[in-house]
């Protein structure tokens, strides 16, 4: 009997930090196998031009070219953003840079949210996410429960 109670507070203790981990993990379905090989494909086709198969961005991204631009930083662990909460990603992603950060910013970032849907989008992020080591991830959702 004591060793089911043990038991039934184990489980109830991982359900509970699942929930939790959840519940920061902002919008994105990082965990989700299908959502990520979806948006792996979708990264593909639609980012990986700009962004580089390995999500590794363009060279000197730091650096504004000669035409006053940043290059396509890295969405790996090196780049930034992680440093965004998912709602903002989303919404960089669907509208473009420019139409997020606004005063006149210029990027060659445009929005997707016209080529895909919006679980296309979520998809796509997971796969991003789904690539950065745990320590990573954990300070993400940390950033997404402070939203």
């Amino acid at each position: 009997m004591i060793i089911l109670g043990c038991l039934s507070i184990a489980g109830a203790a991982a359900l509970l930090v699942q929930v939790r981990s959840e519940a920061t993990a902002g919008g994105v379905p990082y965990t989700d196998p299908a959502a990520v090989s979806q948006g792996a494909q979708l990264y593909e086709e639609n980012c990986a031009s700009c962004h580089g198969d390995a999500l590794q961005g363009e060279a000197d991204w730091r650096s504004r070219d000669e035409e006053g631009y940043l290059p396509a930083p890295p969405h790996d662990a090196s780049g930034h953003t992680w440093h965004h909460p998912d709602e903002q990603l989303i919404a960089i992603t669907t509208q473009g840079t420019e139409a997020i950060v606004g005063n006149g910013y210029r990027s060659r970032m445009i929005g997707f949210g016209d080529s895909l849907s919006s679980d296309d989008i979520l998809a796509v992020l997971a796969f991003i996410k789904s690539t950065w080591p745990q320590d990573i991830i954990d300070q993400h959702n940390l950033i997404n429960a402070e939203r």
